[in-house]
């Protein structure tokens, strides 16, 4: 059983998830809870939220919390790789392929990317394309603006 609970942020509402003491999801909307979830807060989710509220006034850069983000094995790779993305930088696609050993699975990268179960902790935002440009997000370009304006990252508008 997963456990859920919805949390009020500066880009609005998101839902927290833990399946069996770990974090397995951060999202945006509630239609990519899994199906087996209980609204129902436990001591993760509530660290999990003061984290994410130490996230958005500007004093915590990193978080500490199990996660368990359910994927394939090339997912998984890539989600260990965004982990490395220092608060505050930026890197492209075709970086993250090149640290995986992929070099020509930028296109991969960018669905695993989108297939992020748990955002802004596993740090999605901070991918952008090889031309310096934003692209997709699932939470919306406003929202990736405004999580890379929290880090401190210029944006182009």
């Amino acid at each position: 059983m997963t456990n859920w609970m919805k949390k009020d942020t500066p880009i609005g509402e998101v839902y927290l998830a833990d399946s069996d003491g770990k974090l397995s999801g951060l999202y945006f909307e509630e239609y990519r809870l899994p199906a087996d979830r209980c609204e129902q807060q436990t001591p993760l989710l509530d660290e999990a939220a003061r984290q994410l509220d130490e996230y958005f006034a500007g004093t915590r850069n990193s978080f500490d919390l199990p996660l368990a983000p359910a994927g394939t094995d090339f997912q998984q790779a890539v989600w260990q790789a965004l982990c490395t993305i220092p608060y505050g930088k930026t890197c492209s696609y075709g970086d993250i392929a090149a640290r995986i050993g992929k070099p020509k699975a930028s296109r991969a990268v960018g669905g695993a990317n989108n297939r992020n179960p748990i955002a802004i902790i596993i740090p999605c935002h901070r991918v952008i394309g090889s031309s310096g440009k934003l692209v997709g997000y699932g939470g919306g370009l406003p929202t990736k603006i405004h999580l890379l304006k929290l880090e401190g990252i210029e944006t182009p508008e």
